[in-house]
């Protein structure tokens, strides 16, 4: 198999890790312990699908070694033996390789996702609701939680804006693929001759940020504080408890509002904006190396789109990877894991082809 002496190192790290892990010098080393901790936990899905890989291959020899027996009844059993194993053991190596691809070092971060009403007007605000809908029922499955850190209602119940924060297990790698202009075909209820109409929305995608990642000096901050909007009581609205932060250099600019407490959205604002400028930064260096910037939101143009959600026809269409299903009614409550999974696979599968063609 290829990349065996690979998986044969990861191996001995891991097992390296996990009596590192029992080393009374490490457990009382609080960000050892963690750092341990986190590099055999990278470690261990590849470990078990190579231990599996493993197992099949010595069932696989020992029922290839059968073939040679004279005995009828052992030979059909060792024909099926073989017959059985040998896609199994394929499926495993074919997995295994794509572990062994280079990760996104933003995987296993949080979220920062915004959602606004593209072209449209009333009916594309009505859809930016219905989206973060789904995506917050999508987060709910997963065991996800959902912040919401600045929201802007439209005046018919729809939302102009939502940015919010998802954390969890691995919600970047979930989600990263979501950014974009979405597209919705339907009958809008105003519509009294039953025609179709055509709206969009834009969701960003941005892995949340640390401060390890992003260093933001004090003085290129201005920061304003004013009296929410929102919803939220009479304490909310009557106090200066909102902040909106503008990071000077490149002119970002984040407002929250959704909490109580100044300190609270101060605090929110900027995990947004460190997001924000990560995000920026790894869409210079993506420039730089000619590729597309992931994050592309387009101008909110009906023309463009990633995906197209038609209510008439029950159907979801992504146009980047031609994928149509028709259960547009499940997707809406959440049940988003069939796109995403075919999002992944067909990604994945260019990464081994790009790797194959460099080899």
């Amino acid at each position: 198999m290829q990349y065996k002496e690979r998986l044969d190192q990861a191996e001995e790290r891991f097992n390296d890790l996990t009596a590192k892990m029992s080393d009374p010098a490490v457990i009382n080393d609080g960000d050892q312990y963690r750092k341990v901790s986190k590099a055999r936990s990278e470690l261990e899905d590849t470990v078990g699908k190579y231990s599996e890989w493993k197992r099949i291959d010595r069932e696989l020899r020992d029922a290839r070694a059968m073939l040679t027996e004279t005995d009828p009844d052992l030979l059909q059993m060792a024909q099926m033996e073989v017959a059985r194993l040998e896609p199994e053991l394929a499926q495993i190596e074919q997995e295994l390789h794509l572990m062994l691809l280079p990760k996104d070092p933003n995987d296993d971060k949080n979220i920062v996702i915004e959602i606004r009403k593209g072209a449209g007007g009333d009916e594309a605000s009505l859809f930016a609701g219905e989206m973060f809908r789904m995506y917050s029922r999508y987060a709910e499955e997963q065991g996800w939680k959902v912040e919401v850190t600045s929201i802007s209602e439209s005046s018919v119940g729809g939302l102009s804006e939502v940015i919010a924060m998802v954390s969890g297990k691995k919600v970047y790698s979930r989600l990263k693929y979501e950014s974009g202009v979405h597209r919705v075909q339907r009958v809008p209820q105003t519509e009294t001759q039953g025609r179709v109409h055509t709206s969009t929305i834009t969701v960003a995608v941005m892995p949340e940020a640390d401060e390890v990642d992003i260093q933001i000096d004090a003085k290129d901050l201005r920061i304003d504080t004013f009296c929410s909007s929102g919803p939220g009581g009479q304490s909310v609205n009557t106090t200066y408890s909102a902040v909106r932060i503008t990071h000077l250099p490149s002119n970002t600019v984040v407002s929250c509002q959704d909490e109580k407490s100044q300190i609270k959205n101060r605090s929110k604002a900027m995990q947004v904006l460190r997001s924000r400028l990560y995000q920026q930064e790894l869409d210079k260096q993506l420039a730089e190396l000619g590729a597309q910037r992931k994050s592309q939101v387009g101008t909110g143009d009906r023309s463009e789109k990633i995906r197209t959600y038609n209510f008439p026809q029950n159907r979801i269409t992504d146009h980047r990877i031609g994928l149509t299903l028709h259960q547009l009614d499940l997707t809406m409550e959440g049940r988003l894991q069939p796109v995403i999974d075919a999002l992944t696979t067909y990604y994945q599968a260019e990464k081994l082809r790009d790797q194959g063609e460099a080899a």
